[in-house]
């Protein structure tokens, strides 16, 4: 027998079996009536435009006098680190003992056509900082920042100095060409003016379907295949499906923000050259003399881990530090050690430097 052939007795089993999963799942599906995420209580403490600046309260013994500002990425929304009570970074972090503020960017239209870095970064960035440090009655705050917001973080501290005092970046691409950065491969054939000339705005279901070929075996067929395995019951199928939700839920893009965004960080890889340009300010890394700590994953596929650790060698702070997780680049977030592991270490790292 070679590896090729099969009984036939088993592939009626695992037929069966399969149907079986099939039809219980459809049953499993058909009870829920929602699926829930963003469940952890806020408040709305500053509005511009479709941006909302979030405020969570720790309910735990305040352990940071100085606030924690968390800057999310524009390609997905914000609630992926508080996904559901068991696997949301957010909330641990609040039962440590921070205060946390969260910028939610909102989802562009077409009035948001000609947005680029300089109203994000400079604009909307800053008056966010400026608004926690009001609002906690501070004179700087933490930052951090996840994925394209950690490049955002990046640049604006190395714009902003004095208003930042602590600066976390997690899953942030620093080096956009590595060897292995997979996003990087299909950015550099990207003609980003036609983009924006033929769309206005990215559709961010092109940009979801980019992400997804990528790694079309895993996060395709390997991932269909066994969904009736994660629809078998109520609780793992919420789990599965508020997964779900997160990486559908794809805001669109502004498209100058796109254009600058691709051009100078993928394809022309100007961070690490001290060449970005953010409005009429030019973004050099070296200008970051704050404690950082470098949060990256093994196996992340959208942002190696040479991509990020990168950073080490363009800034100029003495107190340098790297979390390596076991894990990909969602996995950062939502897996137990994300619970048990990173947000106790990111809290710990800031009290120490508070």
């Amino acid at each position: 027998m070679n590896g090729f052939d099969l009984d036939p007795a088993t592939v009626s089993h695992e037929l069966l079996e399969f149907n079986r999963k099939l039809l219980k799942s459809f049953n499993t599906l058909n009870q829920l009536k929602e699926v829930d995420v963003d469940s952890t209580p806020y408040e709305v403490i500053y509005t511009e435009d479709k941006l909302k600046l979030r405020y969570y309260q720790s309910s735990a013994k305040k352990r940071c006098k100085t606030p924690l500002l968390i800057c999310y990425a524009l390609v997905n929304r914000p609630y992926m680190i508080d996904l559901e009570s068991k696997r949301s970074m957010l909330q641990r972090l609040l039962e440590l003992g921070l205060d946390i503020y969260l910028i939610d960017w909102g989802y562009p239209d077409a009035a948001d056509r000609y947005l680029d870095l300089d109203d994000y970064i400079n604009e909307y960035l800053n008056n966010c900082v400026d608004s926690v440090t009001a609002h906690a009655d501070t004179e700087q705050t933490n930052l951090l920042g996840i994925c394209q917001g950690g490049t955002f973080s990046l640049c604006y501290t190395a714009l902003n100095p004095q208003k930042i005092k602590n600066l976390v970046t997690m899953v942030t691409p620093v080096d956009f060409q590595t060897e292995d950065n997979l996003l990087y491969h299909l950015a550099k054939y990207v003609d980003a003016d036609l983009a924006v000339e033929t769309y206005g705005n990215i559709p961010g279901s092109m940009l979801n379907d980019s992400y997804n070929s990528l790694m079309p075996m895993r996060l395709g067929v390997q991932k269909n295949l066994g969904m009736p395995n994660q629809l078998e019951n109520q609780e793992s199928a919420l789990s599965f499906l508020r997964m779900e939700k997160w990486i559908f839920d794809s805001p669109d893009q502004a498209g100058e923000a796109f254009r600058e965004f691709i051009t100078q960080f993928f394809q022309q890889n100007k961070l690490i050259k001290a060449e970005a340009k953010i409005g009429n300010k030019t973004v050099n890394l070296a200008d970051i003399q704050q404690p950082i700590l470098n949060v990256y994953g093994s196996f992340d596929h959208l942002v190696p881990p040479r991509a990020s650790t990168a950073l080490k060698e363009h800034v100029s702070s003495t107190d340098y530090q790297e979390l390596e997780v076991k894990g990909g680049h969602i996995g950062v977030f939502v897996s137990g050690k994300s619970q048990t592991q990173v947000a106790p270490a990111i809290v710990d790292w800031l009290v120490e430097r508070d």
